[in-house]
C-alpha cells in the first residue's frame, strides 16, 4: 500500500529531455506539488524487479524468497536492488555455511541486468517486460488537473531509485512521461531516505522553499 505524507518528512536529480525541469514559477494557492515514487507505486514489479532478485541469487546458489526481500527492504536501505542481491547472496552463504569467495558487485549487477532487461539481440525478454501500471493513465490525468488548480503550472514528478533508464522506459511504455515534469532517479544524487531526491525534485520544478507544506510525497513505505 502506499502512503502519504508531507514532504518535510524524511523520504524521498536531473531530468531528462523526456522528464525535464520545469522553470522555477510562482505557485498559487490553490495548486499542490505531488511527488510519486514509482515501484509499488506507478508499477507493479513483484514479478520484474523481486523476481530479478530472486533468480540473480538463484544464479550464486542461493535460495531467496519474497518474503526475505521483504523484511530486508522493511529495514530501510536497500534501494539497489544490485547491492541487495549481493548481500543476500552473502548473508545465505554465511547462515548455510557455504564456502567458496564472494561474487563481485558487478558480476551480481551483470547478472540481475540480463535477467530483468533480457537480451533482444537473442530475442530472450526480460522480466521487466512483466510489470503492470498499479493505477489507470486516466486517474494520474485528473491528479494531474487536480494539482494544477486549472492553470498549466508543472507539479508532478517522479523520485525513485530506479536507474534514470528503467524509469523513463516504463513511463514511455505506459504513455504517461508527458505527465512529469521532473524525474529524479538513481544517478542523481544519494538515495532515500535521504531527503536528496524530495528536494532536488522540489527545485527541478521551481517549488518555493516556504511553500513546502504544499507538497506531498506517495511512496510505498
Amino acid at each position: 500500500p502506499s502512503t502519504m505524507s508531507s514532504s518535510n518528512e524524511t523520504s524521498a536529480g536531473a531530468s531528462s529531455s523526456s522528464c525535464p525541469a520545469a522553470p522555477a514559477s510562482p505557485i498559487s494557492a490553490s495548486e499542490k506539488i505531488l511527488l510519486l515514487d514509482m515501484d509499488g507505486v506507478l508499477a507493479e514489479v513483484s514479478k520484474s524487479y523481486r523476481g530479478a532478485i530472486i533468480a540473480t541469487c538463484q544464479e550464486y546458489d542461493a535460495v531467496i524468497t519474497d518474503d526475505t526481500i521483504s523484511e530486508w527492504k522493511a529495514r530501510g536501505g536497500c534501494n539497489n536492488d544490485w547491492k541487495l542481491s549481493l548481500d543476500l547472496i552473502e548473508s545465505y552463504r554465511n547462515e548455510h555455511g557455504k564456502a567458496g569467495d564472494l561474487p563481485t558487485l558487478d558480476a551480481v549487477t551483470n547478472t540481475f541486468e540480463r535477467i530483468y532487461q533480457g537480451d533482444e539481440t537473442k530475442n530472450i525478454p526480460g522480466l521487466a517486460d512483466l510489470e503492470t501500471l498499479i493505477c489507470t493513465k486516466q486517474h494520474l490525468e485528473q491528479l494531474k488537473d487536480k494539482c494544477c488548480g486549472g492553470t498549466s503550472s508543472k507539479n508532478m514528478a517522479i523520485v525513485t531509485g530506479r536507474p534514470r533508464k528503467d524509469c523513463m522506459k516504463f513511463l514511455k511504455l505506459h504513455h504517461i512521461d508527458h505527465l512529469f515534469d521532473a524525474c529524479v532517479c538513481m544517478e542523481d544524487g544519494p538515495p532515500k531516505p535521504d531527503p536528496f531526491p524530495v528536494v532536488e525534485a522540489c527545485r527541478l520544478l521551481g517549488v518555493d522553499p516556504t511553500r513546502m507544506a504544499d507538497v506531498l510525497m506517495v511512496g510505498d513505505t
